[in-house]
Parts: structure tokens; C-alpha cells; sequence
């Protein structure tokens, strides 16, 4: 009998740790992959969530002329904006210079001109809007309306236009992020957990 409660209390030992091992693995890898594929930032009327590992960051690290249609094919990055509203909500999205980055990289002397930067912006069933990057007034590249509790999916992409005159394979860069604001308002927006 004794030898039987003591082989009952190992077991429930060995399965109390397997359990607490078991959800605190769990809320690491949860946890881990959350902050890995999305910046998430929010008012009071709408949610932004950048689906990338690289958040509102965006670069190109080689120089690699293509055609519009094949940049069409490249990396895109991915933003939901979702309304909590039961009213439509203007919002845009622009790209501003990321120098941090560009500080931090050391590549002020190696940028690619934004004259040799093409970048497309899709908004789920419109179609798509292609612009070289310099012609874009004051980095804003898409002014829209999300409907009454409805999102949007915005697909973003940059890569370099296939009559630059820039050494291809050069290690030249471009660093940008991408700023969402709720109507002429971005002071408004915040991350999560700030």
C-alpha cells in the first residue's frame, strides 16, 4: 500500500512539471512569433498591423533593375487597418527615410536615388498603383477610406526600376518607414504596449 501512494504522488510530481513545462513553452513560442510578425498600433477608431517580421521598416539591400512587372512579383509588405468604427475613417499611409537605419547601416554615400526606386501600392480589390518614388508628394502613397467596421489589406512593394543607370548587384540601399495615419492625424496613432 505504501509503495503504491508513493508511485501515485511521483506521478502526479512528473505530470505537474510536464504541465507547467508544457504552458510556459507554449506562451514562449506564442509570445515570440507575436512579436516576430507583427507591429501592431492603434487610436480610438482604428487598428494597424504591419504582418511583416521587419514591422514599418522597409529597404532594399541590392541593387536589381527589373521591369514593373516583375518588381510586381517581388517581396511585398503587408498592413491590415481595421475600422472599430460604424463610420467610414479616412486614413493614409506614407514612406518617410528611416535615418536611424541609415545611420546605423553607414550608408548615407551608398543610397539608391529615390529617381531609381519604383514602389506599388494594391488595396484589396482596387487595382494596383505604381509610382517611382521622387514623383511621390510628400511621401504619401496611398489617402483612402477604410468602411464602417470593415479593414483593409494594403499590399506595398519597392524595388528598382529596370532603366537605372546604377550598377547592378552594387550593395547600394534604401531604408524607409511606413507611417499610417487616421485623417491628417498621426500623432494620434500608437503602439501597443506603449
Amino acid at each position: 500500500m505504501y509503495n503504491r501512494k508513493k508511485e501515485i504522488i511521483k506521478s502526479c510530481v512528473y505530470t505537474f512539471f510536464i504541465l507547467v513545462l508544457a504552458v510556459v513553452s507554449t506562451y514562449y513560442i506564442y509570445n515570440k512569433f507575436q512579436g516576430v510578425r507583427s507591429v501592431d498600433v492603434t487610436s480610438e477608431s482604428i487598428d494597424v498591423t504591419f504582418h511583416e517580421a521587419t514591422g514599418d521598416r522597409v529597404g532594399i539591400y541590392k541593387v536589381t533593375p527589373v521591369t514593373d512587372s516583375v518588381g510586381l512579383s517581388s517581396k511585398s509588405y503587408n498592413i491590415s487597418i481595421k475600422n472599430n468604427l460604424t463610420e467610414k475613417v479616412a486614413y493614409s499611409i506614407k514612406v518617410i527615410d528611416d535615418l536611424e537605419k541609415i545611420v546605423e547601416d553607414n550608408c548615407e554615400e551608398k543610397l539608391i536615388p529615390k529617381s531609381d526606386i519604383r514602389v506599388s501600392v494594391k488595396v484589396k480589390k482596387k487595382e494596383t498603383v505604381i509610382y517611382t518614388l521622387n514623383e511621390i508628394e510628400d511621401g504619401i502613397l496611398l489617402d483612402d477610406e477604410v468602411d464602417a467596421l470593415g479593414e483593409d489589406d494594403i499590399s506595398i512593394r519597392f524595388w528598382v526600376k529596370h532603366d537605372s543607370t546604377l550598377p547592378s548587384g552594387s550593395r547600394m540601399h534604401y531604408h524607409g518607414i511606413l507611417q499610417v495615419s487616421e485623417g491628417n492625424n498621426i500623432i494620434d496613432l500608437k503602439r501597443i504596449g506603449d
